[in-house]
């Protein structure tokens, strides 16, 4: 039991805190309007405890040098003898490249050399993704594939050298849809069969199984994997059901949106053919690992050196940092290439366009009894899968008996997708709440008791078979079902709220840090993760908590992969649950020994030794105290002693814990124009426990915004050549400050049993339910079901007039 007393380790916590979250929550039936039954947990008790800086809000700890604008990105780094780089970009989405004249650029004053296929390391090499593209050699088969690189002294020439840099074209047919790529006489994309990935990223972002896929022989198609998952018999649970609703959806290819452009910086080491590459990386040690690989390198041979990042959600897991380090290679010069804004909306790796059939079926009274999905996704011209994780969400968000999702993967004239938050989760979640809502209204339920009914538990089933892990959506179900904004919701003509809940398995990596305090006191945790979304801030609060020092005592030192512990990418939700664990167990073992020299000193048991506001003193006795300098520097001089004081923690997560949200979303809909305007959302998520409550706040606010742009704006739009025609921040939407509504972000704390302190990933979620709440807004406003996004004017107004 709890007293008031501050007894309690960071440890004994821990273990206390795994311990109540492990206990299963009692439940009790109730039944609600419309027939349909749910399910309501009792609440669980709120646990609390003497903590001093975890679970209230920081600052985080590189704020200043980033608002004052002294944080270095890649494109600002400057090394001696550089050469700067611009990449000529194909003008065709599929062509046969006839020829280059280089003459031109490479006599243009400041320009060194004019780099093709031919001239780097990589040349004859067939490589299967666009994470390890070079440049384009005999075909090209995007709009704005690679081709050719000019290198000069400075920015200018380089760019001079470019405006006349001719290359010449014998154009190809095009397939620029996912529709024309299933007509069995489209052109193939590749007639001699899809190349081989090295690498597949997706498993970086969510710990999914695959399901079964087509592996008959059969003749080259566009297609290239087919999956199906399937439990039940789908055909008897439809015929059982009592409604049964189908709608198909349609989503667009949609660009992550960040505010720094891909830049890279390759230095090369003449003597040794050893590369270190400056870059915004969301996993250096993946990228490392591919460079190594296409340019026939040992990975000794590469060092990557994370930079401040800009932004990426995804899409930040290497792209051109093959061909900069090959560039270097040749050379023997460092090379910086920074891609300009409509470079890098042409060359990047977008989140892909999908094409859902969806068919639900339930009985009076409210009971899901089928679920059957066909979906289609457009991957670009290099296989990107993402179908695992869309079926895991499909049929995984409500218990279901009978489930059948069939998924293509499908090869277009277009850039390789890739990720973009949450990938796949948008386009699944549009989808499926979409239905629920219309099932809702088909039964005469209330959409959200509908949704308790229905919704998924721990041990029951993803859409892949997998039963998932702790969980809590039913929680965050009942919090809107309680919210003011729910309760209260207009009935007007023209003014409604819409719902939606979402989620994310999110992945769990093995990662290690080290922890070790110098003789001053200062704290220094050594990590290899990556700091894209200010998650070194909750690593300080996790090592001053343990060894109880002010935040301001720890310094987080990220290392790069030659000199960090490896931990995984920045991605799929994953580091705050991974890394925190490595840092508390570091943060522990260097407790342990502090308080064992400590312990020497005062001739005292350990149990009877705290350490508090940076000094160890025996407790109840505040004047036997000690600095942890002190013991520090006693422990580095003392012969025969401990020696330094260091501690390396480790961890590999057996389980991970998925974060669910649900989402509520007022708007008004002007009936004469079309126009959506979002007045208010609420944001509830399950984020297990907020080490930093400002920083999980914050992510809950972006991943909401950017769900509003997925639902009333965003989409990379291609005409019938393959022509990017929105390849600017002028063309390309995206929500602006004053086109966002005031956005509520509401935490509840169930904590994962495996999770630091009970903490789950938070990063994914925000952004997977914005689309579908956004969507049925729109519905119960003016009454028409709205199956694309975006959700502009003119796809509503078109809609209110049938």
């Amino acid at each position: 039991m709890m007293t008031g007393r501050s007894c309690y380790t960071a440890s004994q916590f821990l273990q206390l805190l795994l311990f109540l979250a492990a206990q299963p929550p009692k439940t009790t039936k109730k039944i609600f309007g419309g027939g349909c039954a749910a399910s309501k947990p009792r609440p669980v008790p709120k646990v609390t405890c003497m903590m001093t800086h975890l679970g209230k809000r920081h600052k985080i700890v590189d704020g200043l040098e980033k608002i004052t604008g002294r944080a270095r990105y890649a494109g600002d780094l400057v090394l001696p003898n550089m050469l700067y780089a611009r990449v000529l970009l194909s003008p065709y989405a599929h062509a046969r490249i006839v020829s280059i004249d280089t003459r031109a650029a490479r006599t243009t004053p400041g320009v060194v050399a004019v780099l093709t296929a031919a001239d780097l390391v990589t040349q004859g090499r067939m490589v299967g993704s666009r994470q390890t593209t070079t440049l384009a050699e005999a075909v090209v088969r995007y709009r704005g594939e690679p081709v050719a690189l000019v290198l000069a002294e400075s920015e200018a020439a380089a760019a001079d050298g470019l405006a006349v840099l001719q290359a010449e074209y014998d154009p190809l047919p095009v397939v620029a849809d996912l529709e024309q790529a299933l007509d069995p006489s489209a052109p193939l994309i590749w007639p001699h069969g899809v190349p081989k990935a090295g690498a597949d990223l997706t498993a970086t972002h969510a710990a999914v199984a695959r399901g079964s896929a087509d592996t008959a022989a059969h003749a080259p198609t566009n297609i290239h994997e087919q999956k199906h998952f399937q439990r039940g018999d789908v055909d008897a649970g439809l015929l059982a059901a009592d409604v049964t609703i189908t709608r198909t959806y349609r989503t667009p290819i949609v660009h992550q949106g960040y505010m720094e452009p891909h830049a890279c910086l390759a230095d090369v080491d003449p003597f040794r053919s050893h590369l270190t590459i400056y870059t915004a990386t969301q996993d250096q040690f993946g990228v490392r690992d591919e460079v190594a690989r296409v340019l026939g390198l040992a990975r000794s041979q590469v060092t990557i050196i994370p930079t401040t990042f800009g932004g990426g959600f995804g899409a930040k897991y290497g792209i051109i940092e093959p061909l900069v380090a090959a560039a270097a290679l040749r050379m023997r010069r460092p090379v910086r290439l920074t891609l300009t804004r409509s470079e890098d909306f042409l060359t990047t790796t977008p989140s892909p366009a999908t094409l859902i059939t969806l068919t639900l079926g339930a009985t009076h009274d409210g009971t899901l009894t089928a679920l059957k999905a066909d979906v289609q996704l457009d991957n670009g011209v290099y296989p990107y899968p993402l179908g695992g994780i869309v079926a895991v969400l499909l049929g995984g968000y409500y218990r279901c008996p009978n489930v059948a999702i069939s998924i293509a993967e499908v090869l277009t004239h277009k850039p390789q997708v890739g990720s973009y938050r949450a990938p796949g989760a948008p386009q699944a979640t549009f989808a499926i709440e979409s239905s629920m809502d219309d099932l809702a209204r088909e039964l005469g339920c209330d959409p959200l008791e509908l949704r308790l009914h229905n919704a998924a538990r721990e041990g029951d089933l993803m859409g892949n078979g997998d039963p998932w892990p702790s969980m809590g959506l039913v929680q965050v179900l009942e919090a809107a079902r309680n919210h003011p904004l729910w309760v209260q919701r207009p009935t007007e003509p023209g003014h409604a709220v819409g719902l939606a809940i979402g989620g994310w398995p999110c992945s769990s990596t093995p990662a290690a840090a080290v922890c070790r305090v110098d003789t001053d006191g200062t704290v220094r945790v050594h990590v290899g993760s990556v700091d894209i979304s200010g998650v070194n801030s909750s690593f300080v609060l996790v090592a001053a908590e343990i060894l109880g020092v002010a935040p301001q005592q720890v310094e987080i030192v990220q290392g790069d992969t030659r000199t960090g512990p490896f931990a995984g990418s920045s991605g799929g939700s994953q580091i705050t649950y991974s890394v925190s664990g490595a840092v508390a167990s570091a943060a522990q073992a260097v407790r342990q020994q502090l308080l064992e020299l400590a312990a020497e000193q005062f001739e005292a048991r350990i149990e009877d030794l705290e350490i508090v506001e940076g000094m160890v003193r025996v407790r109840g006795v505040p004047g036997r105290s000690i600095p942890l300098g002190k013991l520090a520097r006693r422990g580095e001089r003392q012969a025969g002693g401990p020696g330094p004081i260091v501690g390396e923690g480790r961890v590999a997560p057996a389980e991970n814990a998925p974060g669910f949200v649900a989402h509520l979303v007022e708007v008004r809909v002007d009936q004469e124009t079309g126009r959506v305007t979002p007045l208010r959302y609420v944001a509830i998520q399950d984020v297990g426990f907020a080490l930093n409550p400002m920083l999980v706040e914050g992510q809950i606010h972006g991943g909401s915004a950017q769900g509003v742009g997925w639902g009333l704006y965003e989409a990379l739009r291609y005409d019938e050549h393959g022509e990017l025609l929105t390849a600017t921040f002028m063309d390309y939407a995206l929500p602006r400050a004053d086109n966002l509504p005031s956005i509520e972000a509401i935490m509840i704390e169930n904590p994962a049993p495996h999770g630091p302190f009970g903490a789950r990933g938070v990063g994914e979620p925000p952004i997977t339910a914005g689309a579908a709440a956004l969507a049925n807004a729109v519905r119960s406003a003016v009454g028409v079901r709205i199956t694309q996004l975006p959700i502009n004017d003119e796809v509503v107004w078109r809609a209110m007039r049938g």
